[in-house]
């Protein structure tokens, strides 16, 4: 199965991770380029830019749309939830955004961690596949 990983920015070290993971059990797992440079140190300057100007590079780097492409060319999306600014398994705007891509393009939904406690909690509900309650072994190619 084909997985688009999703999640903060902020987790980019997780996405290298999880992608190596699911890629060891015999998925095509995909993350945008800019996380790995980042995770290896490659490109520090885009992060350093980003604490200032997120939206900015957000748009310089296409990250919105080429997660949108990325999300209609996979079978499923993970989202990697975890804490950050003192919410409990964190889903931000973007990764809002990118569960609906998945949605109305009929991708299955899964989220790491369970559901947070936020405004939009209903909105994720009624889009998600299956919480994975941290366990990547339940996404079976099937599905």
């Amino acid at each position: 199965m084909k997985i688009t990983i999703c999640g903060s920015s902020t987790f980019f070290k997780e996405m290298l991770e999880f992608r190596d993971r699911l890629r060891e059990m015999g998925h095509e797992a995909v993350i945008h380029p800019d996380y790995e440079k980042r995770a290896k140190g490659i490109k520090p300057e885009w992060w350093d830019k980003a604490k200032k100007e997120h939206a900015e590079v957000k748009k310089q780097y296409g990250f919105i749309k080429w997660y949108y492409n990325a999300i209609v060319n996979s079978d499923a999306i993970l989202v990697l939830n975890f804490d950050k600014n003192g919410i409990s398994n964190y889903v931000g705007g973007n990764t809002l955004m990118e569960i609906g891509f998945a949605y109305v393009n009929n991708k299955s939904i899964y989220l790491l961690n369970p559901v947070p406690e936020i405004g939009y909690k209903d909105e994720i509900l009624a889009m998600m596949t299956k919480t994975l309650k941290g366990d990547i072994s339940q996404i079976t190619k099937a599905e």
